[in-house]
This record gives C-alpha cells, structure tokens and sequence, in this order.
C-alpha cells in the first residue's frame, strides 16, 4: 500500500514510520538481469488491477522496464468458446494476444524467457500459450522459466457436461479438459519444461465453490471443489480467508509469487512491500463498453482532468493536473504528483455519467492507470432532495466479505455485503449532493481511507470511492 493506507489514529506511528520510507531506494538489482515478468489479468478486467503488484516488484529491486501488464482489448470471454459474439474474446484470440505481447517483451529486453503471473481467466491464456503457443500445433513453453496462476478455475467454475459444455469456464468442457489431460509419466496436469504455481483460497473462493450460487445456479452441485484451481504437477499454495482476487493481487500473493521466482523473501520489510518515490508520474487509457460489457478499447474522444484533493475533505485543490480530450489512443496523461496526494479523476464521454473517482495518494509512478466511465440508473438520476447523489465503493483488485473485512461509508456498514463467501466488490448509498464522503476499508495489514465529494445525479454525475488494494 502507500500513504493512501491511511491507517487509523491507533495505528499513526506505523503511517509515520511508512512516510519516512518515501524517499528511500529500492534494493539495487543483481548483476545478472532479472526475467521480465508479464501479468496477466482476468475475465473483464484491465491492466491497471496489477498496480500495486508492479509496485511490489519495483520496490524488490526489479526494473521497471522488466515489469509488462497485459490489457486485453476484449476482456470478457464468449459464452461459447466455439460462437463469435460482439464485443467477446475467444481462448484462441486470448492465446494470440498473449503470445504477441510475449515476444514484444523479449524482444524488448533481450531476455530468452518470460515469468507469467496470472488472475482467473488470466491463467487459462497462460496455460493455453504454454501449451498451443500462437498456432494450435505450437507452444510456448521455451519461452516461459515460471507460470503464476492465482484464482485461476483451472477444473472450471462448474464441471457439467450437459449444461453449456463449450463455455471456457466449463472443467467438462473441451478446452479445460484438453488442458487438464495427462502429461508424462506422471499423468501431470501442466505442460512440462515449466516452473508451475498456483494460489488458491482454502474455501473463499466464489468460483471454486461446490454450490452454484455464485454462477446463478443456487442450490445446484457445479462438480468443482475448493481446491479446483489446483494442478497435478504444480506447487500448490493455499492462502486461507483470501478470495478469488486476493489470491492474484494481495501482498501475500506478491510474496508467495517471488518467492517462487527469485528461490527468497521479499526486501521490503513493510508488510505491503511497496517503498514510495518521491516523485510520481501516472498515465493511463480510458476504454468503454460495448453491448456485451466492459472493452480495453480506447474511447477516443473522452474529456479527462485530474484534480489533488484534500484529504480530509475531498475538496480540489488548485488547478486541474491536466484537463484534456483523449485521442485516439485513448491516453489521458501524463501527468506529475507525490506519493502523500490524494486524486480526483474526472471522465466525460457521451452515454456515460460524469464519473468522479477519488482514489489514495498513488505511492510510485505508473502508466497502466486505466479509467472506465461508468453508467447511472434512470431510478438514481430521480432521487429526491436529501439523497441525490449516488456513491460507489469499490474494490477492483479484491472482493469485499463479511465478517472478514470492515467496510464502512460514513463511519456506518456499506450495504450489499452478504455474510460468507467474499464475492461483492462495490457498494452503493445515496447521499445529498455537495458535501463529503468517507469510505474506510480495514482488512489485516489493508487498511485505506478515501474522502470524496458527492456531485448530483439529476445531472448525470457519479462518485466512486475507488480502493486501491
């Protein structure tokens, strides 16, 4: 975490301690060059969820140059593998994808093999280049030291054959079971000639679960177990009470992960591992939605300001950082801060709200802060004096559970936490427009405080609250 984990009043001395840090190095790099690690995000998601990973890494020594997050054009997979669908990426799109970003990595660095680290459907990409490379009768093993798959459905989120078998996400499927079927002497799950990890949850996992309820078949058997992420032939770590997010993005997955890498403990003696910078340079991409749901495309012709906010208050602070309309590319930056500076970023598109999302001081610099404009209910847009702002808390990089974590808006519980099973990443409230708004997340060593300013939803505005970790 950084400054933005803004520990509470009992825990000051610790933030303190964190803050004089700022200014420090990041251990110097062995002599021999350090793999390039790629990352590898999952179903729907972008590039950006792997920030503060990135950060663990710089912070131990790798360079930054060495550091390359995927962003899947379409992220959201078909509901049938073998049926094209608008807007939806098949596992051959994903392999190829992967593939080409791969070999722009090491021709980039000279480097001969990659480290994968992968998230949910993130790990299928993985596993699918591995074995197919770029062509069906390929691989890409030889240009792969180890493969990180954290919450990856490798035995699928249901094993049915008879309801939806060419879903990716079917373990009964033909593309889970072409790459789950026996290898070598062994009858081992992964391909050979690769170091092979996977990080599961012990039971808090909502797609490694043996009822359906998180898939919309409440009630029914999937035919998967908690421990479904987990391969013959692998080195399987359970990381008890994390979710299906955490087990890819939480500071235990990041040691875990290095460890298994680098044969030792991280460096940083912070229990988040992250050493701030002085200064920070952030950029990013804006993309959108089509029909069929959230794109990494880029929305030219977003309007984008960025603003530093007080941190007690949410209030701006001076002119914006840059107020721009995006080109082509899709790129709103770059723009230059501190590790201690609160943000506000600001985005504007036709069909979408005017999304306000406030966000913790950014502890190191990146170019992977990636934005989606999100899109208002009718029902909120008419809400009545008093409660006509709508606020959104969320959690990309992790699921909100109840009792494990405390989320609180307004000093009072977030709504639509359900007890058990970690699977809710946002919280909605209403609140009158104009004043402040608190969201405060505390979960073992995760503790962030983010204060916002409600905007009205009569004019198409929305906040979101947006954590870091």
């Amino acid at each position: 975490m950084n400054t933005l984990l803004i520990r509470r009043r009992a825990l000051a001395p610790l933030l303190a301690a964190a803050l004089l840090a700022a200014c420090a190095s990041a251990p110097t790099p062995p002599a021999t060059p350090l793999p390039p690690i790629v990352f590898v995000h999952g179903n729907g998601d972008t590039a950006a969820l792997w920030t503060p990973t990135v950060w663990r890494w710089e912070s131990n020594g790798w360079p930054r140059e060495r550091l390359h997050a995927v962003h899947f054009p379409y992220p959201l997979a078909r509901d049938d593998n073998t049926v094209p669908q608008d807007g939806r990426s098949s596992t051959e799109d994903q392999r190829r994808y992967l593939s080409a970003e791969v070999d722009k990595v090491l021709a980039a660095t000279g480097a001969a093999q990659v480290v994968l680290i992968g998230n949910s459907r993130g790990g299928n990409a993985i596993r699918d280049y591995i074995a197919n490379g770029a062509s069906p009768v390929g691989s890409g093993a030889a240009k792969v030291s180890h493969a990180i798959l954290g919450g990856t459905p490798n035995h699928g989120v249901q094993a049915l054959p008879d309801v939806n078998p060419n879903n990716e996400f079917n373990g009964a499927g033909p593309f889970l079971m072409g790459l789950n079927a026996p290898k070598g002497l062994n009858g081992n799950e992964v391909t050979p000639g690769v170091r092979w990890m996977t990080i599961r949850s012990d039971n808090n996992d909502k797609f490694a679960q043996p009822d359906g309820v998180w898939i919309g078949r409440k009630g029914k058997p999937t035919n998967v177990t908690f421990d479904g992420p987990a391969l013959k032939g692998a080195d399987n770590l359970m990381l008890p009470g994390r979710d299906h997010r955490e087990v890819a993005y939480h500071p235990e997955a990041f040691a875990a992960a290095y460890r298994f890498v680098t044969g030792r403990a991280p460096a940083t003696t912070n229990t988040l591992h992250i050493t701030p910078e002085a200064r920070v340079v952030l950029n990013g991409q804006v993309g959108g939605y089509t029909a069929a749901g959230a794109t990494n495309l880029p929305l030219a012709g977003a309007q984008v300001a960025v603003y530093a906010v007080d941190p007690a208050t949410g209030a701006r602070q001076g002119a914006a950082l840059v107020d721009k309309t995006v080109g082509t590319d899709g790129r709103w930056g770059p723009i230059s801060t501190d590790a201690k500076t609160p943000l506000e970023f600001v985005v504007q598109a036709p069909g979408f709200a005017v999304t306000h999302f406030y966000r913790s001081a950014f502890l190191r610099s990146s170019d992977i802060v990636n934005l989606r404009p999100e899109r208002l209910a009718a029902a909120d847009k008419d809400s009545g004096a008093g409660s006509d702002a709508v606020v959104s808390f969320t959690r990309p990089r992790a699921y909100f559970g109840n009792p494990r974590d405390s989320v609180l808006i307004d000093d009072e519980a977030a709504p639509g936490i359900p007890v058990g099973v970690a699977g809710v990443a946002a919280s909605k409230v209403k609140r009158a427009a104009g004043r402040p708004v608190v969201g405060e997340f505390r979960s073992g060593v995760i503790v962030e405080r983010i204060v916002g300013q409600t905007w009205p939803a009569r004019d198409n505005h929305l906040t979101v609250l947006e954590l870091q970790e």
